[in-house]
């Protein structure tokens, strides 16, 4: 039986997955437990705040 997992549990894995350091039973565990849906939004958050960072850090370089 799936367990329950909550947004903020596949945010946790996504930002994992950002820095590359996973262990294979923690990857095991996210794919067994955590909605698809919620790990595609929590992607597309993560890289549209990536993003943003890395935009102010070009303008903050440049405009100087």
């Amino acid at each position: 039986m799936k367990k329950k997992s909550t947004f903020m549990q596949s945010i946790v894995a996504v930002l994992w997955a950002f820095l590359g350091v996973r262990k294979k039973s923690g990857l095991q565990e996210d794919v067994n437990s955590l909605s698809f849906v919620h790990i595609v939004i929590a992607a597309v958050i993560g890289a549209l705040i990536f993003m943003s960072i890395l935009l102010l850090i070009v303008k903050a370089v440049v405009s100087h």
